[in-house]
Order: C-alpha cells, then structure tokens, then sequence
C-alpha cells in the first residue's frame, strides 16, 4: 500500500477518505478541512457539516496520516471514528431519510 506524501497529496487524500465515510451515514454530510496557516505542514483539523449543524473538530496530525494511510487497521479505526462522528450529527433517522439497507 502506500504512505508518505505531501501536505496537499495526504490533505486530498484525507478528504476523500472521511467523506466517503461520512457520507456513508449520511449522504448530506460534507467534510471540512480547516485552511488554517497555523496547522499548515504539522496538522489537519477536520469537521463534519449537516446543514447548520457542525461537528466538533478531528485534529490529525500530518506525519501521522501519512505514514499509516497505507495501514488498514490504521485506516479502520479512523473510519471507525468518522462515522461514529457522522451519527451523532445526522441525530436519529426521520422517517424522510429512512431507506432499505
């Protein structure tokens, strides 16, 4: 697998990554990566959106993404946490967003 990258090359790939996992729970669910200077080159912070409601923020740090993104234990518990996160925004299902599994 792989690991390592840029700043950007690991942001685009974080992104991807918790979105689809958001989206998962919830296909309204968008993913915001802080563009905050002082994180830039050490750490990422991540937030979910629903509407007008926002998630806490996931901090992760930049040589830790990178050099597990290529782990699937690593990558399964990042899951794990993304759409634990991603329930507790999306609240309980309305009967409008019920659909077959």
């Amino acid at each position: 697998m792989f690991s390592g990258g840029s700043y950007d090359e690991v942001a685009r790939w974080l992104h991807v990554f918790l979105t689809s996992h958001a989206k998962r729970e919830q296909p309204r669910i968008e993913v915001m990566l802080a563009d905050d200077d002082a994180l830039r080159g050490r750490a990422y912070r991540a937030r979910l959106r629903l509407g007008e409601r926002t998630s806490d923020p996931m901090e992760l740090d930049f040589k830790d993404v990178a050099d597990h993104r290529g782990a699937l234990a690593w990558c399964a518990a990042l899951a794990a946490r993304t759409r634990a996160l991603a329930r507790g925004l999306a609240g309980p299902a309305s009967a409008g967003d019920a659909r077959a599994r």
